[in-house]
């Protein structure tokens, strides 16, 4: 059996790199990721302007377990959370946003997979049960955002990773 190698990409990603995925497609992301559960969703869908630039970005669906250390954040936990929560919301931020990738757990609905298609975006999977692996391939918390609104989980985090491994599951063709 063949090995695929795997796409190594630093973010943030372009229009090309997305449309280059497939399906299956084993990808290592090093960069800067925003995490982003229910709350953030359903407050961008709402009409509210995230506190940072989300275009070309990549959202995560996770709320990290993070220490504060000498004035310092670490996260020591980062697996993912169930995406198809965020189905009712993520096809019009996927839009809206111009975001380039979001990953989760699980699959999405037919509304995402189109806006994928239709904007340029991938969905991609990150597996169950691999927190502290994921906690490993992050480098650093860079900020964090509408914590006092939302509390740690629901926050969005800016997370610098460096070959963050996540699995094509909806490809942008």
């Amino acid at each position: 059996m063949a090995v695929l190698e795997p796409h190594k990409f630093t973010l943030p990603l372009t229009e090309k790199d997305v449309r280059s995925l497939k399906k299956g497609d084993l990808v290592f992301l090093s960069g800067i990721i925003y995490t982003g559960r229910d709350a953030v969703h359903k407050y961008l869908y709402e009409g509210h302007e995230p506190p940072i630039s989300l275009e070309n970005a990549v959202i995560y669906h996770c709320g990290p377990v993070v220490l504060k250390e000498d004035n310092i954040w670490r996260v020591t936990a980062a697996g993912p959370t169930t995406s198809i929560r965020e189905e009712p919301y993520q096809a019009t931020l996927i839009e809206k946003f111009k975001l380039k990738a979001v990953i989760g757990k699980g699959g999405m609905g037919e509304k995402t997979a189109k806006a994928c298609r239709d904007f340029g975006c991938v969905y991609l999977h990150a597996i169950g049960g691999a927190a502290q692996v994921y906690a490993e391939h992050i480098i650093s918390v860079k900020n964090v955002y509408l914590r006092e609104e939302f509390g740690d989980p629901e926050a969005i985090w800016e997370l610098e990773v460096k070959d963050f491994p996540v699995v094509v599951v909806i490809p942008a063709s």
